[in-house]
């Protein structure tokens, strides 16, 4: 049997390259959230796994596990908004952030789950139930239910509420809004755990 040149077999390959796309158009930017309280570089916590605060990922409703910004229309219908995309989903985001805050503000040696390695005596749970923009209001929201475990001693559980104007429902102002909103539901957090 004889084989093709390499070239020739490839051919047909590299010209059905520019007939499929992979993926959808990239969004004109992405989202982040900004820690406005960080820990300084250079910086160092030490100390046992056990005696560290571990940082969970927060649960979320469905509407929540994207990188979309949902954007409340009424009491039961949501949409999405147009060039709005987080760089990670929501839950992710604010984990990178509580930890950031609660480092930086608490002075303290602040891991994930996975660094913990499960041996952590004091952990930092809960539900991110809003990470949006209420259209009615015209507000960036974000509603976190915190839960404070630490072994040996009963469970705490507090609601934070945080809300910020948006004047101009689009994807820049959003994300300042969401962000700035962010900031400072981490630093009522980290007081909280104080």
């Amino acid at each position: 049997m004889k084989s093709l040149p390499v070239t020739g077999a490839l051919l047909p390959i590299l010209l059905l390259g520019g007939c499929v796309s992979f993926g959808g158009k990239a969004p004109p930017s992405l989202l982040v959230l900004t820690a406005t309280n960080a820990v300084s570089g250079g910086a160092a916590h030490s100390g046992e796994r056990s005696d560290a605060l571990v940082i969970l990922t927060p649960a979320v409703p469905r509407k929540l596990d994207t990188n979309r910004v949902p954007v409340q229309m009424s009491s039961s219908n949501i949409a999405y908004l147009k060039d709005a995309v987080w760089s990670d989903k929501p839950a992710s985001l604010m984990q990178q952030l509580l930890m950031e805050t609660i480092a930086a503000k608490n002075n303290r040696l602040v891991l994930n789950e996975t660094d913990a390695g499960g041996s952590a005596q004091m952990m930092l749970s809960g539900s991110l139930i809003e990470f949006g923009i209420d259209e009615k209001s015209a507000d960036a929201v974000i509603v976190f239910d915190a839960v404070k475990l630490i072994r040996g001693e009963p469970i705490e559980k507090r609601r934070f509420e945080v809300r910020r104007s948006v004047n101009l429902i689009e994807a820049g102002p959003v994300g300042s809004a969401l962000n700035e909103a962010a900031n400072q539901l981490a630093a009522d957090v980290a007081n909280w755990l104080k």
